[in-house]
């Protein structure tokens, strides 16, 4: 699919460097940049005057510091000279995931920076309106570095499941324009109900009518964590760019295990785009 309305999640903590990859992302495809800014709301301390005060006091500064963020955010779209519209929101965790969701039905990709990856409350709600609630692609983008949708060298983590074929789907006109595409799976299981008998065989054949240019690689952890296989692996070969699906397994599953979707989420220095 072609992405041409970004919308871009922005904490208040590295909200510059994540406005700045977002606007240059957007730029990039010429597209409209959806842009808002968000902070979970503290709770209220209690209902004596002097706690009360204090809360209040927080609250407003908590506010303050947000609307900074939208106007820094309004001012590099200005100059940038980007088609945007821009927004804040201030509320609980719940009422935050229910405006990302409504939001990314609108749009083609939900992208999210260090300040949404390092804040725990907004990164489960993103990522519970995204993969979960209106099955929009998340882009997560590392600390440092370039982030491109148009990237060249590709990881494509892969595990013959519903979760990794739609992420590769939704991705597939990036992998057609990429250099490479490296489909990785780990520790193969060749039965039916596994990988099947050649491992990656089937969706690099697939991936190939559509002009990808795919290399299947099939490694071993050596017991190291599946997650860290893939992160060194890309790392290996430079790749710009990880295709993975999100929460392969139940979703109450994964709050309780976490599993390789929210080791990815919280520490990857490459760009992460995910789908479910």
């Amino acid at each position: 699919m072609s992405f041409k309305t970004i919308l871009s999640l922005i904490g208040t903590t590295n909200a510059e460097a994540d406005i700045d990859k977002a606007a240059t992302l957007t730029a990039e495809l010429e597209g409209h940049l959806s842009v808002v800014a968000l902070r979970t709301a503290i709770s209220p301390f209690g209902a004596d005057y002097p706690a009360a005060a204090a809360w209040l006091n927080e609250r407003q500064k908590e506010i303050d510091g947000l609307i900074d963020v939208r106007r820094l955010a309004d001012d590099r779209c200005r100059k940038g000279r980007l088609p945007f519209d821009i927004d804040h929101i201030y509320d609980d965790r719940f009422i935050i995931e229910s405006n990302i969701g409504m939001r990314a039905m609108y749009a083609d990709v939900v992208v999210a920076g260090e300040g949404i990856r390092s804040d725990t409350d907004l990164r489960k709600a993103a990522v519970a309106a995204t993969a979960f609630n209106s099955g929009t692609p998340l882009l997560l983008m590392p600390k440092t570095g370039r982030v491109s949708l148009r990237p060249k060298n590709v990881l494509l983590a892969w595990n013959s499941r519903p979760q990794a074929a739609s992420a590769a789907k939704a991705a597939i006109e990036m992998l057609a324009g990429a250099d490479a595409v490296h489909l990785t799976v780990v520790d193969p299981d060749t039965s039916y109900f596994g990988n099947g008998g050649e491992p990656g065989a089937d969706m690099a054949a697939y991936l190939s009518r559509h002009g990808a240019k795919v290399v299947v690689e099939q490694l071993a952890s050596g017991d190291r964590a599946t997650e860290e296989v893939i992160r060194q692996h890309a790392l290996e070969l430079g790749c710009d760019m990880i295709v993975m699906g999100a929460y392969g397994h139940s979703r109450l599953r994964e709050r309780v295990f976490g599993g390789v979707t929210a080791s990815i989420l919280e520490n990857c220095d490459i760009p992460v785009f995910m789908a479910r």
